[in-house]
């Protein structure tokens, strides 16, 4: 197969090595808790009412969210001790380290990583009132994480180039578009996509599917912002992201500078996938009253609004409205799927490489 890879920049491997031993850690948390090679915790409930702390694993950029922190630490007086990375790593090292992580909450980019969690017992039942303030389908059904914003797939295409825009992923499928798709395999988001399609057509039809598409050409991107632009300059004809990136370019130069234009996908089809940023509660958290506030906040109406107008998502509670310019979460008809069973992102990578379309 002839994969021809976008020129800006190179594929990320190190994430399969360690998706493949994060599989294993998965299979066998169940057997006990490992040892902490970290720093110790920071996180202190400080007797008689003193400043409290929480230390945060997050998948979620510092530069997305450091505001809203921020926000939460001075209407609180809760100081918040941010640990970024990506969201599958992060959770390999929780398991890692058992009940001796420092953390004391695990805010993540996607669902799966948190379904890693919970099946691996790491979690405890978060307060029913805030998991009851989000729809069945953007939660754990046993209270342990809950979604705090939404991302949608999308095709994203170029207007001047494609008047009919692809309405499902079989029909990205089509010989016209070989060579003119952009997408980013080693993006989580791309993966979560590729294990939703796993989960909903089973490993044969998705291995099929992956095989096909690697035959149509796509180009390959780190990351989506590249692919989005590719595709705004008629670069490319269509590309695979998600939802809020067409937004963040519209607001940083213009509507009117923007020629691209997102397809949303209906019909359950998994080009549509729902997916959510969301958190959880580790059972070993040493300030479980703290992160719950936490919890809590990025909830509120505070919370909801920042998402919805800062990193342009789908608020998930009734306290905030979508940017106007997106179709109601409600009517989006997305593949009906658990999103905690999109913890298998591991597979998903290794049969990326397999079919040619993630380079080790």
């Amino acid at each position: 197969m002839n994969l021809r890879l976008g020129t800006r920049n190179q594929v990320s491997t190190r994430v399969v090595a360690l998706a493949s031993f994060a599989v294993l850690l998965f299979a066998t948390a169940a057997c006990g808790g490992g040892t902490d090679d970290s720093a110790e915790s920071t996180t202190t409930a400080a007797a008689g009412g003193e400043k409290q702390e929480i230390t945060v694993y997050t998948g979620r950029k510092e530069e997305l969210i450091g505001d809203l922190v921020k926000q939460f630490t001075e209407e609180t007086g809760i100081k918040v001790n941010l640990r970024p990375g990506d969201s599958g790593e992060l959770a390999a090292q929780i398991i890692t380290e058992g009940d001796a992580s420092p953390a004391d909450a695990f805010f993540s980019q996607d669902a799966g990583a948190l379904g890693a969690l919970s099946k691996a017992g790491l979690l405890s039942e978060l307060d029913a009132v805030s998991v009851d303030a989000v729809p069945a389908e953007y939660r754990a059904a046993d209270g342990t994480w809950v979604g705090t914003s939404g991302r949608v797939r999308v095709i994203v295409y170029n207007p001047n180039t494609v008047s009919d825009p692809p309405n499902s992923v079989d029909d990205l499928l089509d010989p016209k578009y070989k060579g003119k798709i952009g997408f980013a395999p080693s993006n989580a988001s791309f993966q979560s996509f590729v294990t939703a399609l796993r989960v909903l057509r089973g490993e044969d039809e998705a291995k099929a599917w992956l095989e096909a598409f690697a035959a149509q050409d796509p180009v390959a991107y780190e990351g989506n912002s590249q692919v989005r632009d590719s595709v705004d300059s008629g670069e490319l004809d269509l590309g695979l992201i998600n939802h809020y990136y067409l937004l963040e370019k519209q607001a940083e130069v213009g509507a009117d500078k923007v020629v691209a234009k997102n397809q949303f996908v209906l019909g359950g089809d998994p080009a549509g996938l729902v997916n959510v940023a969301g958190i959880g509660i580790l059972k070993s958290a040493k300030n479980p009253a703290g992160a719950q506030e936490f919890v809590d906040f990025l909830l509120s109406e505070t919370g909801q609004k920042y998402f919805a107008e800062a990193t342009f998502e789908y608020p998930l509670t009734s306290e905030a409205a979508a940017d106007e310019s997106l179709p109601a979460l409600a009517e989006l008809d997305p593949p009906k799927i658990d999103l905690s069973d999109l913890d298998t992102v591991g597979e998903s990578q290794e049969l990326l490489v397999e079919t040619g379309l993630l380079q080790r």
